[in-house]
């Protein structure tokens, strides 16, 4: 025979009743909740922190995939599961125990393989370790290597023959001068004349010089003004080494030729390559924007 229940087991057994049917209806009001989030946002991603994606991994993996097939709107039960596989791969990786690897070059020692590499083209790794050395820091040829390396620098065989050209300026700074055309246009009667403009410029100083001027730069203008350049009284290319100029048609073989006799050497520009005389360029910039372009000349005396 069973036996009665007593009182206080009756009233244990209806509050459980009505607390699972309460915490029933909470749970239906959170899912009908949720597909109305899930709407709202519909098309746009949910960003989560780290924190957050763990505690979805712990409350879903309790419920299981199939809870989660009800319950779960704004992620999928699969991307949860996911979360918590790579939460406890993490935990066994043992990534808390690990120790810092082999420490980086410093910063110091780095900076001055590259500085060595560059100044000096045919050291190679043997002889920019002894120098470092001589400055009491030990580094292999490996580590130095490596260094170049990372910084796009060529091993020293290679490297000697491709010189970069900010280390052809630093190497003969106070020896280089750039010569450059630019064009002003000056009204005449009935007609506008192009007046070229030549100017010279030394790199170390900024000391800038007009050459000469003309309306048609041919052989015979460029000629004299090669003379007047390289005149051993008070020409501007006097103790210069290096004349840097681009490959405009108007400086003609007689003209170099002419240049390159007295001492100086021709460096020619590749085509297009405005840049590497950026420091001429950088002077006919201003001169025209701030000065030449805002006045009317009207003969080649008011232009001069």
């Amino acid at each position: 025979m069973s036996r009665a229940l007593q009182p206080w087991e009756f009233l244990l057994l209806a509050l459980s009743g009505w607390m699972n049917r309460h915490q029933q209806r909470m749970i239906v009001y959170l899912i009908e909740e949720n597909r109305i989030l899930k709407v709202k946002f519909r098309g746009k991603r949910i960003h989560f922190t780290d924190d957050e994606r763990r505690r979805l991994a712990v409350k879903g993996k309790a419920l299981g995939w199939k809870m989660l097939k009800e319950v779960a709107s704004i992620v999928t039960p699969d991307i949860i599961l996911a979360w918590h596989r790579k939460l406890i791969a993490k935990k066994w990786d043992y990534s808390s125990e690990r120790r810092p690897g082999r420490p980086r070059v410093m910063v110091e020692i780095s900076d001055l393989v590259v500085r060595m590499a560059l100044e000096n083209l045919r050291w190679g790794y043997t002889r920019i370790r002894g120098a470092l050395a001589n400055l009491t820091y030990k580094v292999s040829r490996t580590t130095i290597a490596n260094i170049l390396k990372e910084n796009g620098i060529e091993p020293a065989p290679e490297r000697s023959r491709k010189m970069r050209w900010s280390t052809f300026l630093r190497a003969h700074w106070e020896s280089l001068s750039a010569v450059d055309f630019f064009t002003v246009e000056v009204a005449t009667l009935g007609r506008l004349v192009t007046y070229y403009v030549l100017i010279v410029l030394e790199l170390s100083t900024r000391r800038v010089q007009v050459a000469g001027l003309t309306s048609s730069p041919d052989t015979a203008f460029m000629m004299q003004i090669g003379r007047n350049l390289t005149g051993l009284l008070g020409g501007f290319l006097v103790g210069k080494r290096f004349l840097i100029m681009d490959r405009d048609g108007k400086y003609s073989g007689e003209f170099r030729d002419l240049v390159e006799e007295s001492g100086t050497d021709i460096v020619r520009l590749p085509p297009r390559s405005p840049n590497l005389n950026a420091y001429a360029e950088r002077f006919v910039l201003p001169i025209k924007q701030e000065c030449l372009e805002r006045m009317i000349f009207f003969s080649e005396k008011s232009l001069r």
